[in-house]
């Protein structure tokens, strides 16, 4: 009889256990983001160009694909519609002897290959399976390779599309979103003058920068993308994310050099030389 009973509460157990590691795999889908879920967008590039971007510091150029449908709706002044995905095709830029991007007659990069293919696709009800911290609404981001198969390295940490386009979340979390409205502004001022940087083109300029003991640097960007003045120091200091045409500022007392990157974009990099 005892062996009958424990034969019984191994396989309640054992059944428990189960349950829970089920409930378990649910809460972990849940959890997070399912790039799976967007397949490859064959024929994005029959919908609009909407807008190209040079990315300096990672010598890529850049266009972004919708549908006309999509276009029509957010110059509307609508969001963009349930079903609408956006396509960015990542190119190798073409580079001169000395590895700087090759610019063509309209002073965008001259493209090379293909190099990968970024998507963010908007679904009703996708939201609920992202954790409120950083849910960019109903979208979800995938990447692939210039293969157009999945890109499995960047797809298991799509976090990090959350966090970029978070900033966002008045525009509905579209970084591209004035380019998309046929909005998007020219040449945007950039500053000028002692302990001033422009984030410019996905670069810090100037890119190293002297000052005193006491001075204080200020960093505008007048990029569409958001950046992120962050110190690579024992103690690091992040900036809060600046969006185009906003500034971040940090004064220098103590002589040092500093390096420092983009939060959001590390390839950005830049110096603060301090001095007595």
């Amino acid at each position: 009889m005892q062996q009958q009973r424990k034969k019984i509460v191994t396989k309640v157990a054992s059944a428990l256990a189960g349950v829970a590691a089920i409930a378990g795999g649910i809460l972990v889908a849940h959890s997070q983001a399912m790039p799976d879920r967007i397949k490859f967008p064959e024929g994005f590039e029959k919908g609009v160009l909407y807008q190209t971007v040079n990315r300096a510091d990672i010598k890529q150029f850049r266009e972004l694909y919708t549908s006309k449908s999509s276009v029509d709706a957010v110059r509307s002044g609508k969001d963009a519609p349930s079903g609408t995905v956006l396509t960015l095709v990542q190119y190798a830029a073409k580079t001169d002897d000395k590895g700087v991007p090759v610019r063509g007659a309209d002073g965008n990069f001259v493209k090379g290959n293909v190099v990968g293919y970024a998507v963010m696709e908007k679904r009703a009800g996708w939201g609920a399976t992202i954790p409120a911290a950083w849910r960019n609404g109903d979208w979800e981001y995938a990447a692939f390779m210039g293969d157009k198969t999945p890109n499995q390295k960047a797809n298991a940490n799509t976090k990090g599309c959350f966090d970029c386009h978070l900033p966002h979340a008045g525009q509905d979390f579209v970084i591209s979103l004035a380019g998309l409205k046929g909005t998007a502004l020219g040449a945007a001022q950039r500053p000028s003058g002692p302990g001033t940087v422009a984030v410019a083109e996905f670069l810090f300029g100037p890119e190293k920068v002297s000052v005193k003991a006491g001075q204080t640097i200020t960093w505008t960007n007048i990029d569409s993308s958001p950046h992120q003045v962050t110190l690579q120091a024992s103690s690091e200091f992040r900036s809060p994310v600046m969006l185009k045409g906003q500034s971040t500022s940090i004064q220098f007392n103590n002589e040092g050099t500093y390096g420092y990157i983009c939060g959001l974009h590390p390839g950005m990099k830049g110096e603060i030389v301090v001095t007595k």
